[in-house]
């Protein structure tokens, strides 16, 4: 099914989801003691690197707005938990940095301003199935930042040391992890892959999580192609080729670091993390495609993107989605985060900056943009997020956790996590398929 077919048949899915307004005021305010009067202030809740130097430059050309940044912890770390709650108390920012994976469970609860009359006008400037995944139910609720097409970090010197090829296959890539645990011993091909990072895999192979049939949600999480993910990567772990490290832990950037965790398979902004934690890898890495399932294929999964969208309350949303707008389409601006974040615009007029043209001497002096820029041409744009993220990948991680750790496997997570999302989603009144 086409992801147009896909979003006009979830506008009463998400209708039949979305709860009361919660609270009228708040975010943004006409002038505040902090700013002129006739300035319009817009507070903004985010963690990008560099989303507060877009906030200098904005405020600097923009006399009439004020935005006012504040860094909060990434969403799952407690960001959009911040962000609901101060929806429901009546005191959110006007703006907030949300995943497209968690927008759907935003709409759904209420939580966003309906911006389309302001943003319809700028439809036309973005990658079309971003701005879907900001138009949950056919109303604009964000501006689509950016997208996240995933490729194989690797670390080059590593596998130049030990003569293994770089793998194109996923029967390559394990077969590169047995070589180099064979050669030493300390070698780890990968970390554990949890919640968005696990989902990029699965997009990938075609294991949609959520689908939508008319009215009614269709959970898949347990079908034979999230199986087939999970016995590979189950494998994996049984073969003692997995790191202990988990992602984004100390432990984990210190393996990058020093050679023990050989690989990452992850997003454009895992360029970013990497080179901002793992500064000891610098000159050892590089990018390639990502492994196919099967030799000559050319299929890529997506792992992230964010969206800067309007919360509920905001006193100045039109002011709210000029900043918003602005951020994404700016060139100065976003040439900026592609420097700071690894960011791959969202916004048609920014895919040839000459930003995404340069040699990263992190990685082996790689223009590494080329892949990635390859491989956004290959996104299955079909898939759908779930109407309640947030604990669908709790209940999930709970399972993956432990899996990852020897107990359990990944596929009886995957089971577990089936069989309390669809009773969740019931349970909410929900028609599941």
């Amino acid at each position: 099914m086409k992801k147009s077919t896909i979003w006009a048949a979830g506008v009463a899915a998400v209708g039949a989801l979305a709860l009361t307004a919660c609270g009228t005021g708040g975010g943004g305010e006409p002038a505040t003691s902090g700013s002129p009067a006739g300035v319009q202030e817009v507070k903004f809740w985010g963690w990008a690197p560099g989303y507060a130097d877009a906030v200098k430059a904005f405020n600097a050309s923009h006399p009439d707005i004020k935005v006012v940044y504040e860094e909060v912890q990434p969403g799952a770390k407690g960001g959009y938990e911040k962000m609901l709650n101060a929806v429901k108390a009546d005191s959110a920012a006007c703006l907030g940095q949300v995943g497209y994976e968690t927008l759907t469970s935003f709409a759904a609860q209420g939580a966003l301003e309906d911006v389309t009359s302001y943003a319809s006008k700028n439809e036309g400037e973005y990658v079309d199935w971003t701005w879907k995944a900001v138009s949950p139910g056919g109303k604009v609720y964000a501006a689509p930042v950016d997208t996240a097409p995933m490729a194989l970090f690797y670390n080059n010197e590593l596998f130049a040391q030990h003569g293994v090829a770089v793998p194109t296959t996923w029967d390559e890539y394990k077969q590169a992890a047995e070589k180099l645990k064979a050669a030493d011993s300390n070698i780890s091909i990968s970390s554990p892959y949890l919640n968005y990072d696990y989902a990029g895999l699965a997009w990938q192979a075609g294991a949609p999580w959520f689908g939508i049939d008319g009215d009614s949600w269709d959970v898949s999480l347990d079908s034979d192609a999230n199986k087939k993910v999970a016995d590979y990567w189950q494998g994996l772990v049984d073969a003692k080729v997995i790191s202990e490290a988990p992602m984004y832990d100390p432990a984990w950037f210190k393996g990058l670091g020093d050679g023990s965790i050989a690989t990452l398979v992850g997003p454009v902004w895992q360029a970013g993390v990497i080179k901002g934690d793992a500064k000891a890898g610098a000159g050892k890495w590089a990018v390639a495609p990502m492994p196919q399932w099967a030799a000559g294929e050319d299929k890529v999964g997506n792992a992230g993107g964010s969206a800067t969208a309007v919360l509920k309350g905001c006193d100045t949303p039109e002011a709210a989605w000029t900043f918003a707008n602005w951020m994404s389409t700016d060139k100065d601006a976003y040439s900026a985060l592609i420097e700071e974040a690894a960011l791959y615009p969202a916004a048609k007029a920014l895919l040839d900056l000459p930003s995404l043209t340069k040699p990263d001497e992190y990685f082996s002096g790689q223009k590494i943009f080329d892949v990635f820029k390859a491989a956004s041409n290959n996104v299955d744009t079909s898939w759908v997020w779930g109407p309640n993220m947030p604990q669908t990948t709790k209940d999930l991680d709970d399972g993956l956790s432990k899996a990852w750790a020897g107990n359990g496997t990944l596929a009886d997570a995957f089971s577990a996590a089936q069989t309390k999302t669809v009773d969740a989603l019931k349970a909410q009144g929900l028609s599941v398929k």
